[in-house]
């Protein structure tokens, strides 16, 4: 019998519009996988990584290898440069939250909800509030119309 393993969130999906990105990906994965188109990579390497390891006292290698997208998208800051390049890429990200529904019978039963959120409604979040809502990223979609616009 062969075993497989399943790779939550590791995926990478275009239509005529956008690039949606699964965020369990490193960013080691997301520069060596040539599914990205060559712009995105590009803006990883010349502004993502630059500006991250500028502010943080971490090494390259080691950002690249231990740091998923999904954990750079949910420690960004409203006042980073960052969130102005992910506003030009018109990035969306997808997001599962912890939230109360009541049922028929008025139980309240906690589930969770797909929502889709804008760069500026991530990072408007503190972590507190991240931590309530038991957020969790699944993926990154960028314009590819804005993508070339970089």
């Amino acid at each position: 019998m062969v075993k497989t393993t399943y790779e939550e969130y590791k995926y990478v999906l275009q239509d005529v519009s956008r690039i949606y990105l699964g965020c369990k990906y490193s960013f080691q994965e997301l520069l060596s996988n040539d599914e990205i188109s060559f712009k995105f990579r590009m803006i990883i390497e010349k502004y993502i990584l630059q500006e991250v390891l500028a502010n943080n006292d971490i090494s390259r290698e080691a950002y690249l290898t231990e740091v998923s997208l999904e954990k750079h998208l949910c420690d960004l800051q409203a006042e980073d440069f960052l969130v102005q390049i992910y506003k030009q890429m018109k990035a969306r990200i997808k997001v599962n939250v912890l939230e109360e529904k009541k049922n028929l019978f008025g139980r309240i039963k906690k589930q969770y909800v797909t929502k889709t959120f804008t760069i500026e409604d991530l990072v408007g979040l503190s972590a507190e509030e991240k931590a309530v809502c038991g957020l969790v990223i699944q993926e990154l979609s960028v314009s590819k119309l804005a993508l070339m616009s970089l």
